[in-house]
C-alpha cells in the first residue's frame, strides 16, 4: 500500500516546479508517490515535469483551475496520507516523516507544521522572510472558528489522512481564490482532529503582486463573502448559531462589506441584510461620510445604500 501521495498541481510554474518536485522526491520512500497534474500550462512546465521520467506520475490536461487539478490528483492518489504541494512551494527535509509519525501517534486527521515565507524582492529574488509558528488553539479553542477567522497555513505545511479527504468530498471549486483556506476549514467542519508538528516544515513563496488575492482583490472579497454565506448555512444546520459562531460571521460580513460597498451593489445589499439578521444595529466599520458615497458611487447607488441602511448605525 502507498504510504504518502504528494499531489502537485502545476500551472505555468516553469521557474519553480523543478525545485518543488525535488523537495518531495528527496524525502519520499519506496512506499510513497509524487503525482504532478499539469493544469494546461502554456509555458515550458511540461518539459520540466517530463524530465523526471518514472520518478513521478505525471498527468496533463486543459486548464481547469487549481482545485480541479487537486481533485484529479486526489482521485489518482493511492496513499494513506495526502500531501498537497503547490508548484512553487517547498517541503523541508523530513517534513513528511515527521507529519506521518505525528498522525500515526495521535490518531489525528491533519498534521500541520510551522512554515517560512520566501519573499520576492524588486529584482525577483526570493529571500527568507518571517517564520509563522502558531497553533490552531492559540487562535480559538474551536477549530471551526479558528480556521474560519484567523488561522491559515499553506498546503505545503499540511498533511491529510485519506479518510478526512474523502469525508470532505473534494476541493471547493466555487471558491477559486481562497480554496486552500476552505479545504482546511472543511476538515474541521466534518469533524477532523488536528495535530501540531513543531518546527518549520515548508517554504511558502510570496510573489510580488502576483498572488491571486493581490491580482484580483475584488474577486478575493467576493470569495470571502461566498464563503461566509456557505459557512453560515452549514452552521445553521449543524449545531446552530452559537454566540461565538455568530460573532465570527458578523466580523466576516463586516470585512466583506467594505469592498462590496464600493464595487458590488447587489452583493453589498445581501451582505448587509445577512449581517443585520445576525446582529441588528451593528456599527459598520467603513467611513461614515455619506457625501463621499455620492462622489465615488454616484447618486443612484447612494440612494439605494441609504435606503438599505435605514435603521443601521454606520461609524
Amino acid at each position: 500500500m502507498v504510504r504518502v501521495s504528494v499531489v502537485i498541481p502545476c500551472y505555468n510554474a516553469y521557474s519553480f516546479v523543478e525545485k518543488t518536485i525535488i523537495s518531495a522526491l528527496d524525502q519520499i520512500t519506496q512506499q510513497d508517490e509524487v503525482i504532478v497534474i499539469d493544469d494546461g500550462s502554456t509555458d515550458d512546465s511540461a518539459d520540466i515535469i517530463l524530465s523526471f521520467g518514472n520518478k513521478i506520475r505525471a498527468y496533463f490536461g486543459s486548464n481547469q483551475g487549481a482545485s480541479a487539478a487537486r481533485n484529479r490528483g486526489t482521485d489518482i492518489a493511492q496513499g494513506k496520507f495526502i500531501q498537497y504541494l503547490d508548484a512553487d512551494d517547498l517541503l523541508r527535509a523530513d517534513a513528511l516523516e515527521k507529519r506521518v509519525n505525528a498522525l500515526e501517534a495521535s490518531g489525528a486527521d491533519v498534521a500541520y507544521s510551522d512554515w517560512q515565507k520566501l519573499e520576492e524582492n524588486e529584482t525577483g529574488e526570493f529571500l527568507s522572510g518571517n517564520v509563522i509558528a502558531r497553533k490552531i488553539e492559540d487562535v480559538h479553542p474551536d477549530p471551526q472558528i479558528a480556521l474560519f477567522t484567523n488561522f491559515w497555513a499553506p498546503p505545503a505545511a499540511l498533511l491529510y489522512r485519506r479518510e478526512i479527504v474523502d469525508a470532505i468530498g473534494g476541493w471547493n471549486e466555487s471558491l477559486p481564490i481562497i480554496q486552500d483556506a476552505r479545504f482546511l476549514l472543511d476538515a474541521a467542519l466534518v469533524g477532523g482532529k488536528f495535530v501540531y508538528v513543531p518546527g518549520v516544515g515548508a517554504d511558502y513563496r510570496v510573489h510580488k503582486n502576483k498572488s491571486l488575492s493581490s491580482r484580483d482583490p475584488v474577486g478575493f472579497v467576493k470569495d470571502c463573502f461566498q464563503n461566509n454565506c456557505q459557512i453560515e448555512e452549514f452552521w445553521r444546520h449543524h449545531g446552530g448559531l452559537t454566540p461565538e459562531r455568530s460573532s465570527a460571521l458578523v466580523n466576516g460580513y463586516d470585512y466583506t462589506s467594505r469592498t462590496l460597498f464600493m464595487t458590488e451593489e447587489k452583493l453589498f445589499q445581501e451582505n448587509l441584510l445577512r449581517l443585520y439578521q445576525l446582529q441588528p444595529g451593528f456599527s459598520l466599520s467603513f467611513p461614515k461620510l455619506v457625501g463621499m458615497m455620492s462622489t465615488i458611487l454616484g447618486q443612484q447607488m447612494t440612494r439605494s445604500v441609504m435606503k438599505l441602511l435605514g435603521k443601521a448605525h454606520v461609524s
